[in-house]
């Protein structure tokens, strides 16, 4: 599938209950940055894409608007491939949330048990290759995310542990693996010399778009971030996404990133996320009112 594209077809109809999907944007635009010392360390330099921080990108799972990545799969949203886990703090983390899971958070626990009824790292976890090397998944069952609950669900479709989290009113990045947590953000880091020859860390903050999946992005049926049907958000993402970049950043970097961000949408942001425009003149299109 090409970039941008629409998954839909004439030799594919919608499935039951999802929109006829805008076609996405092209990867290709215009984008404002936004370059600022950390307030807490002066050897941190933080560089953020306002046009993605300021676009209304929101999350529409479970909504007739998620189309999945996967066309045959349209209900998994991006939870058909389960998610490899970076370092050892992302599986201690899960291990724990793990045992927070009840049978009415997780609808696949059982299959994650062992005969005695133990819920094992076996049972949740598999065994892949990243980038040619050994990498832990959480474990696909019946095509999809272990985590994932499918409908017909009593607790609910979705992560289970999304919606465990949101029960217990805490953070949901406190118990996902780090990739579901900050997707779509998309945070690089690289230790850069200045010209004076002192070394900085430069974090760089932006969209996690198709081309952030490496050469197998192109084959998403179907990509959020770049959909307008997608971009319907009540507030910017910078705003929305405030737990998750705080937690990338720090709190005194993301209070001094707000800071930019608010007073950019004041002043009007120059290039604005072509989805996001196109999102606005769809429903002006629509609402009399508008």
């Amino acid at each position: 599938m090409t970039v941008g594209a629409s998954p839909s077809s004439p030799t594919r109809p919608r499935p039951a209950g999802k929109i006829d999907p805008a076609p996405e944007v092209d990867p290709d635009f215009p984008r404002e940055w936004i370059e600022f010392v950390d307030p807490a360390n002066d050897e941190h330099l933080i560089v953020a894409d306002l046009t993605w921080l300021l676009s209304r990108w929101t999350c529409v799972f479970g909504t007739p608007a998620c189309q999945g990545i996967l066309a045959d799969r349209p209900d998994d949203g991006c939870c058909s491939h389960g998610a490899f886990l970076s370092d050892e703090d992302d599986r201690k983390r899960l291990s724990r949330a793990v045992k927070m899971l009840t049978p009415e958070d997780w609808q696949l626990r059982d299959e994650a048990t062992n005969a005695q009824g133990k819920v094992t790292k076996s049972g949740y976890l598999e065994l892949d290759e990243l980038d040619d090397e050994p990498a832990l998944r959480t474990r696909r069952f019946d095509g999809a995310c272990i985590f994932l609950n499918r409908p017909g669900f009593a607790g609910g479709i979705g992560c289970a542990l999304h919606s465990m989290a949101l029960r217990r009113g805490i953070e949901p990045l406190e118990v996902k693996p780090d990739v579901c947590w900050q997707l779509p953000i998309r945070r690089t880091q690289d230790w850069v010399d200045r010209p004076d020859g002192v070394q900085i860390l430069r974090t760089v903050i932006t969209e996690y778009d198709r081309r952030g999946w490496g050469p197998g992005g192109a084959d998403l049926d179907w990509y959020c971030s770049g959909s307008p049907d997608a971009h319907v958000g009540s507030k910017p993402v910078w705003q929305s996404y405030a737990p998750e970049l705080t937690e990338l950043i720090g709190a005194p970097a993301y209070a001094e990133l707000a800071r930019h961000c608010k007073r950019r949408e004041g002043l009007g942001l120059i290039a604005v996320h072509p989805a996001t425009v196109h999102a606005e003149r769809m429903r002006e299109s629509t609402d009399p009112f508008a």
